[in-house]
This record gives structure tokens, sequence and C-alpha cells, in this order.
């Protein structure tokens, strides 16, 4: 069954601000039903990557580090934006090199998500690493400031049961793993 008559029609796109790490839009729109939205608002960003990375003893690869708009310091996954023309696997390899030192091992794509449909434009694209191996030091970039841990299976699920891992983003794929490695 096709829901194509649910989509909205974009009548203009005004560009408020076009930034590296920033862009948004002021759409009108108009619904179904005909009536307009003059001030629909939408963020455009490139397409996101994070990590489940398992080392070969069975350690989770996890970061903590400090998230300006939450104001707190948390636990995360090894994540990050991927760059122009890579593919979401090369930009999951490359991120957890830079921000870990950890590569290698045998990967699989676990899900792709959205941070949040109704307003922004990008994927979220998650991926298992198992038997990862520690290769290098951490590349960062000028603007991380982060904590490689290794954790073990039943201290990261305690963390999720315990609200202790913030980003949606990889509560989502986390849950999945352990779903899965249940079974």
């Amino acid at each position: 069954m096709s829901y194509d008559h649910m989509k909205w029609k974009t009548l203009s796109t005004e560009y408020l601000i076009r930034r590296k790490w920033l862009t948004a839009r002021r759409d009108t729109v108009q619904l179904p039903d005909g009536r307009i939205n003059e001030e629909y608002y939408i963020l455009e960003y490139p397409d996101w990557v994070n990590v489940i990375a398992v080392t070969r003893d069975g350690k989770l690869v996890m970061e903590r580090q400090y998230r300006h708009g939450a104001g707190e310091v948390g636990y995360e996954l090894p994540c990050g934006v991927m760059e122009s023309g890579e593919s979401p696997l090369c930009g999951a390899q490359r991120e957890l090199l830079e921000e870990t030192g950890y590569g290698n091992g045998r990967w699989s794509k676990l899900m792709t998500i959205s941070a949040n449909p109704d307003c922004m434009t990008n994927r979220v694209h998650c991926f298992l690493a198992l038997d990862v191996e520690y290769l290098q030091e951490p590349h960062l970039d000028a603007n991380e400031d982060l904590i490689v841990s290794l954790m073990d299976s039943d201290c990261v699920f305690e963390l999720l049961e315990n609200n202790q891992i913030l980003n949606a983003q990889m509560v989502a794929p986390l849950y999945k793993y352990f779903m899965e490695k249940e079974r």
C-alpha cells in the first residue's frame, strides 16, 4: 500500500544559516488537506556513524565526553560525521580508529536510524565490530576531548538501564545488540 498521498508539498525554502556544522532552513509546506504551514524548520546534517566495538576479550570500547548541548559528561559509542563521498562503513571504521585507536575486526551493519525525522535530514548508520584490536594512538579533532574505556558488557547494560547513556542514537543500537546477543 502506498502512502504517498500523505506527503507534504514544499512550496518554498529559505536558508537561514549555512555553516559546516549547522544548516537550517525554513520551508513553507502544504499539507495533503490543503492547509499551509509557513514556518516549518529543518536542520540539514551529513549522515552520522556509530560503532559498537567489541575487543577479542569481549570488552566494549566506550567513550566518556562532555556534550555542551546537554551540559553533561556521559558515556557514548565511538561516533562521528561521515565525510563527503565516504561510505557508512568507511566512515565508521575511520571514526573508531581516529577516536579510540582500535580497528580491524569483523564488521557488520546493525541498523540505520534517524536522529529526528521530523526536522532533521540525516541518518545514523550503526555498526557492530567484533574482535577489534588496538592499533595506534587516537587522533582527535580539535573539538574532541574524550576518555576511552574498555567496559564489560554487564557494565554497559547497567549504564543503559540506569539512563547513564543519554544519546538515543546510541541507546537504540546498544539495546538491539544486547537483544541479539541474548538470542
